[in-house]
């Protein structure tokens, strides 16, 4: 075993100079490092390897001096073989902090959009699930289940709660509907109408917004604040100017959501107006159909309001 150590000692000591000659030359030829530089080749080849060959040949001169044959063209061949094997562990322990850092990353984005969710959410909202509808689910909440899905695909968990409390507001107001008035009567098929009429424009409303979330679902506008803020002297004027305007396209795009959020804000305080109007309706009473009139003009007028929005 001493014969072996020195011999390999003796084949350290022999291939360390045509290594650093490579590595001058090229370090990343003789650095299993990603950024390598000649320093480094330095320290690897003046000093690290023939240190470590040193100690060998210090522990191999207690059984004398008898180098093996064995042991020489193992030293030949260390460090040829060494350099892609710590070439290849290197690399495999960044992919593991990268992945460490996409779960970590991924897990606090769950946490912030559930929070959001949260936040968005109003107590006591129905959640209404895309993949499995409610039991009878008519045009309305088969269009808000599809228009949530959207939302939902795009990342855009906090838009996607307004499609609960349209659908938590028009199962109330078709409550309602069903108890104060009979389907045949022209009350309730004018009310319903209306009623779907406006949350079928506030599903527009979400289908737009799903669609504009997608076409800037690939700018990652927090990567480019920071790198504008980090090496925003070092960029070249094109660079800085394209970075620039990735930002203004997610400025506009969330100033035109939240214009669509506006809107859809109206249309719920239209339904929770609705919803007031028809619960103080006494059906055996004859100012049940002024208080039923108050509630039908009321959503004419919002109707007539989203007509002239969409139009401009």
């Amino acid at each position: 075993m001493l014969e072996f150590m020195q011999g390999f000692a003796y084949g350290l000591f022999l291939t360390c100079p045509p290594w650093f000659l490579v590595g001058m030359v090229n370090p990343a030829l003789a650095v299993p490092t990603e950024s390598p530089s000649r320093l480094e080749v330095i320290g690897r080849y003046c000093l690290g390897i023939p240190f470590i060959g040193f100690l060998l040949w210090l522990t191999s001169l207690w059984g004398g001096f008898d180098p093996s044959l064995l042991g020489w063209l193992a030293g030949l061949g260390a460090i040829a073989v060494e350099l892609p094997l710590e070439r290849s562990w290197r690399r495999w322990r960044v992919r593991r902090r990268h992945q460490r850092l996409e779960a970590l990353r991924a897990d606090e984005a769950a946490k912030q959009r559930a929070q959001v969710e949260r936040e968005a959410r109003e107590s006591g909202v129905a959640i209404l699930d895309p993949d499995r509808p409610p039991a009878g689910a008519d045009d309305v909440i088969l269009a808000l289940c599809q228009a949530k899905r959207g939302l939902e695909n795009v990342g855009r968990l906090d838009l996607a709660t307004q499609a609960d409390r349209l659908y938590s507001r028009y199962a109330n107001v078709a409550d309602l509907l069903d108890a104060r008035f009979s389907p045949s009567e022209l009350a309730y098929a004018r009310s319903r109408g209306l009623v779907s009429e406006v949350c079928l424009g506030a599903v527009d409303n979400l289908t737009a917004m799903a669609n504009q979330a997608q076409g800037v679902a690939g700018v990652d506008s927090d990567f480019v604040r920071r790198r504008l803020d980090r090496e925003g002297k070092r960029l070249s004027v094109a660079e800085r100017v394209a970075l620039k305007r990735r930002l203004e396209l997610v400025d506009e795009t969330e100033r035109h959501l939240r214009e669509l959020t506006a809107r859809n804000e109206s249309a719920l305080t239209v339904l929770d107006d609705t919803a007031v109007a028809l619960s103080r309706v006494q059906t055996d009473r004859p100012q049940a159909s002024v208080a039923a009139d108050q509630a039908l003009s009321d959503l004419r007028r919002f109707i007539e309001r989203a007509e002239r929005y969409g139009r401009s």
